[in-house]
């Protein structure tokens, strides 16, 4: 019996091993893994990220190749630390740190031990990496910014961190991704895809060839270049104009939407956010809470609109029927009362306006009587209110435009919930919020808003989202940027706001906008400007606001422009928006004293005062 059941046993013990032996060596690839980390490098090919041109085809974003010095800890032995410290410039404890923290992460997997190493060092490290086994040099590129300007448009790339890891399984430790502006929104577009490349390794941890002939590499796919809609060259001349300013300057072309320029200042140039310098710089630019270099003002900003909201109110009262072209007001005493509101008014005592004049000479008595008129609109404030709030939201304000930068704000546009709040017995009317008539009460806008409803005024009641890529290689843009989009203002009515916004730079408060030859349409304003300093509600100096478009007819740009304590108007921001449209009609501007003046003016003292809290007076 016991010699019968050894030989089945023996047999049984057999068929056990070879099952297991067949299902490791053939079926599962476990240890086949196992044996590709080992002796297979796997490394990934990067194309080359998507060039970025301007509308005219200038380059602004191309690359220049630059060197991770990759590890994989499993594969480490013994090397000489001190002479790799020397080459990296790194010191002993800084080199320990981050094998450690390439331990933590994986011991098989690649980590980056030192990023973007430049060609020199490249070169001197290659001679020598048969000294530091589980070491090797992957190349990718970075980018090259070939203009000091457009940084707050160009945005840029930096390295992955956990969270872009965590959510996005394409991204592994080391690589880089688009963080700002275009370079994030078109990620995918100016990226590509990666292949994958394995080299074989000799026990030495020496690479001998491509594994399997390169039967199992893929080949990457190359990125696509992109257009820009910003001419490089006015966006250099905005920021000429608006130095030692803080603000903000975004064009647009009416008939397509595309954003011609889009200046914040202060800004910094691109390239500071390139290379191993880049995170030092980065922390630099974050902590000056005073200049703000990371705040798009043209997107970010939120501001009072002033009186160029007075064409908005305008409209909404004409297509609601409350007021005709010819209707007019008196201003008495150059001030308007309402209900404990004072309003002052620059008329004299006794003018008459109708619209026309009540838009050139921007009279606050007579669009505090157009606001009341929509408001109070059949005895129901609510209504009347929300009414104008629906008006207002067809201009897109109150919202986001749709434009393709991952930053910005909506702004903000009461209605008749919000002053049920403020006022519970909802015992409220037009006369109660009548500071929306002039722009100064609880409405935010940002600078592209404006620009956008001075684009819509010039298309006369209709506007494209605005947008900043032109065109994509190979491809065409996002179908929402070709798409008109209508005001529920009637065409028929903006042809006397026209003309009024067109007499304002004729005869009214923005003389020194007018261009020869050029008919410009515009509107100025005059914001009032309040922060907390010491925890008191402190009046600063005004900031000083204009939209326009022109010509007046067959319109090429509009635009607005904020200069924030620029006291009024027609003091900086009208003269500045003068010279952008010169410059970009007839690619000249003849008015150097003017330009001069601009770009040579500084409103520095007025920033001092602020952050000094030094005592100073409100400039009317």
């Amino acid at each position: 019996m016991r010699v019968r059941f050894f030989p089945i046993l023996v047999g049984l013990f057999g068929i056990v091993m070879f099952v297991r032996l067949f299902s490791l060596q053939i079926v599962s690839d476990e240890y086949g893994d196992l044996s590709l980390k080992n002796s297979v490098l796997k490394q990934y090919v990067y194309p080359e990220r998507g060039y970025i041109y301007d509308r005219n085809g200038k380059l602004l974003v191309s690359n220049q190749p630059m060197y991770d010095l990759m590890v994989v800890p499993k594969n480490l032995s013994a090397f000489d630390t001190l002479n790799l410290c020397e080459m990296l410039g790194l010191t002993k404890q800084q080199l320990i740190d981050k094998l450690t923290k390439a331990k933590r992460y994986s011991l098989r997997a690649p980590s980056v031990l030192l990023a973007q190493i430049s060609k020199q060092d490249y070169a001197l490290l290659q001679e020598k990496m048969w000294k530091f086994p589980g070491m090797y040099i992957q190349r990718k590129s970075v980018r090259a910014y070939q203009t000091n300007v457009a940084s707050n448009i160009l945005g840029y790339i930096s390295e992955v961190n956990y969270f872009d890891i965590e959510t996005n399984p394409y991204y592994k430790q080391g690589e880089l991704i688009g963080r700002q502006g275009i370079e994030k929104t078109y990620e995918k577009i100016l990226r590509g895809q990666k292949g994958v490349s394995y080299l074989q390794r000799d026990k030495f941890n020496r690479i001998i060839g491509s594994y399997k002939d390169g039967r199992l590499d893929s080949l990457p796919v190359p990125a696509q270049d992109i257009t820009l809609s910003i001419d490089i060259d006015l966006q250099e001349y905005g920021t000429k104009l608006l130095a030692n300013k803080r603000g903000g300057i975004l064009a647009i072309e009416p008939n397509t939407g595309e954003i011609l320029m889009s200046v914040s200042m202060p800004t910094y140039a691109p390239n500071l956010l390139v290379g191993r310098e880049r995170s030092e710089n980065f922390k630099v630019l974050k902590q000056d809470t005073l200049n703000r270099f990371l705040f798009d003002r043209s997107l970010q900003g939120q501001y009072p609109p002033g009186s160029p909201f007075k064409v908005l109110n305008a409209l909404i009262a004409l297509e609601e029927e409350v007021i005709t072209p010819k209707a007019t007001f008196t201003c008495n005493s150059g001030h308007f009362y309402a209900r404990n509101q004072f309003m002052e008014c620059k008329c004299k005592r006794g003018t008459i306006n109708n619209l026309d004049r009540g838009i050139h000479k921007s009279c606050n008595t007579y669009f505090s009587n157009v606001y009341r008129r929509i408001i109070d609109k059949d005895n129901n404030a609510p209504d009347g209110m929300n009414t104008w709030h629906s008006h207002l939201g067809s201009f897109g304000l109150g919202n986001y435009l749709g434009y393709d930068h991952p930053v910005g704000q909506s702004g903000y546009v009461p209605n008749a919930n919000f002053y049920n709040l403020w006022y519970p017995n909802q015992r409220w009317r037009g006369a109660t919020t009548v500071s929306n008539a002039i722009g100064q009460g609880e409405i935010l806008m940002t600078p592209i808003q404006l620009a956008n409803v001075a684009a819509t005024i010039a298309n006369r009641g209709f506007f494209y989202s605005p947008h900043f890529v032109k065109g994509i290689q190979g491809d065409f843009i996002d179908s929402r940027y070709k798409t008109k989009r209508y005001t529920t203002i009637s065409t028929k009515h903006f042809d006397p706001v026209v003309e009024g916004m067109a007499n304002v730079v004729k005869k009214g408060t923005a003389r020194v906008a007018a261009v020869r030859g050029i008919e410009v349409c515009g509107k100025t304003g005059t914001i009032e400007n309040f922060t907390k300093i010491n925890g008191v509600r402190t009046q600063l100096t005004d900031h000083s606001m204009f939209i326009a478009f022109a010509p007046k007819e067959n319109p090429k740009i509009a635009l607005a422009v904020i200069v924030e304590n620029g006291y009024w108007g027609g003091r900086w921001a009208a003269p500045i928006a003068s010279l952008v449209i010169e410059k970009y009609l007839t690619g000249d501007v003849k008015r150097k004293w003017l330009e001069k003046r601009m770009m040579e003016g500084s409103l520095e003292a007025e920033y001092a005062k602020i952050t000094s809290n030094e005592p100073f007076t409100i400039n009317e």
